[in-house]
């Protein structure tokens, strides 16, 4: 399960048995990561971080969570870095999350794709990226905000608007890219009020949403505390129907 570049959140988590949800990040644990784990374990599921370039078998894990990070190399959706933006890549994480991305799929695992994590689903899914978003505010300050200043208007009839159960939603910023052109079976769930999109979901197969924001940073907060929840909750519906799905033997 683990490797030497992947551990459990703790020791204890290690022997108690239940769901085991993969948190893909960088070389190193960062407080978001953490604040993950922890939004996770409130539900009753233990971690499992990945480092880049690690080697986890998927099929051991109930589910997956992309965390946020370095951006995304453009390559990967057809384009040029821009030489104006002096940002630094992670190549090699890029290929883990495609490699973790693909098998989740196959596997029909749940996964939540949260800011850098949505942006790498958009992109596995065919579509691209804004590299840079700041010029093109109007409505909205460009400025890190870790409190839930900005609004998020979200779609009806969508997952997302079931969790949050509300039009309307409070949360924070911290990207400067957003999504282009919709990557293949997405649709989106929600928008700010420049209308960059701020949440994605799947329209057809396994569990699988994206949101821009970070809401391990707004656990305090009923509705951003049910996305982590209602993640679990298919990770529990799935590994019930494993577990329940009739053996391929017989009896003599």
């Amino acid at each position: 399960m683990t490797d030497r570049n992947s551990q459990p959140e703790d020791q204890e988590a290690a022997d108690i048995p239940g769901l085991t949800i993969g948190i893909s990040g960088p070389r190193r644990k960062r407080t978001t990561d953490r604040l993950i784990s922890l939004g996770l374990r409130l539900y009753g599921a233990r971690t499992l971080f990945i480092r880049p370039g690690s080697q986890v078998d998927v099929a051991l894990l109930d589910g997956l969570v992309l965390s946020g990070g370095t951006h995304i190399h453009p390559n990967l959706y057809g384009q040029e870095p821009l030489p104006s933006l002096d940002y630094r890549y992670d190549r090699q994480r890029d290929q883990t999350d495609q490699e973790l991305l693909a098998a989740a799929e196959a596997l029909q695992l749940p996964v939540l794709g949260i800011c850098r994590g949505a942006q790498l689903i958009n992109v596995f899914r065919g579509g691209s990226l804004c590299q840079d978003v700041t010029p093109m505010r109007v409505n909205t300050r460009h400025r890190p905000l870790l409190l839930p200043l900005q609004t998020i208007r979200v779609v009806d009839h969508s997952r997302l608007g079931t969790v949050l159960n509300a039009r309307n939603i409070g949360a924070n910023r911290i990207h400067s890219q957003a999504i282009h052109w919709l990557g293949k079976d997405l649709r989106v769930t929600a928008m700010d009020n420049d209308l960059f999109v701020q949440g994605i979901e799947n329209t057809r197969g396994q569990w699988l949403m994206g949101v821009q924001w970070h809401p391990e940073y707004l656990l305090y907060n009923g509705p951003h505390r049910r996305i982590f929840r209602e993640f679990i909750r298919a990770a529990e519906h799935l590994k019930l129907a494993r577990l329940t799905r009739p053996s391929d033997t017989g009896t003599g």
